[in-house]
């Protein structure tokens, strides 16, 4: 029952992620094409409440999708299984969180 859930839970962080990464490279792509610095993006992205939640919810799809696939890397070539291998995974996906969430709180904290 638990491979069902976390095949779930990787299935639908990927179809949060694939729209995002779509946007986030047009972003990319357009303020690259239009000379935008690194200060005006900063300036455009504090205290917006859009991209703070846009990049949190973006943080929190890679934090699943990737604790997920790393979870099963590990069982695979490593061939831990049971707890050592779901606290391993929790802390990872945990750690990618936490850094990803302070990422978004300095680019879009005010």
């Amino acid at each position: 029952m638990i491979e069902l859930r976390l095949y779930l839970a990787q299935r639908i962080s990927a179809a949060i992620m694939a729209p995002l990464v779509l946007v986030h490279l047009g972003v990319m792509i357009y303020a690259i094409q239009g000379g935008v610095s690194a200060d005006e993006i900063l300036a455009r992205t504090r205290g917006s409440l859009l991209w703070g939640g846009f990049y949190g919810l973006f943080v929190i799809a890679v934090a699943v999708h990737a604790a997920i696939g790393l979870r099963n890397i590990l069982s695979e070539w490593l061939h831990l299984r049971g707890l050592l291998l779901s606290g391993l995974c929790w802390f990872i996906g945990f750690a990618l969180l936490a850094a990803g969430l302070r990422a978004v709180a300095a680019v879009v904290g005010s």
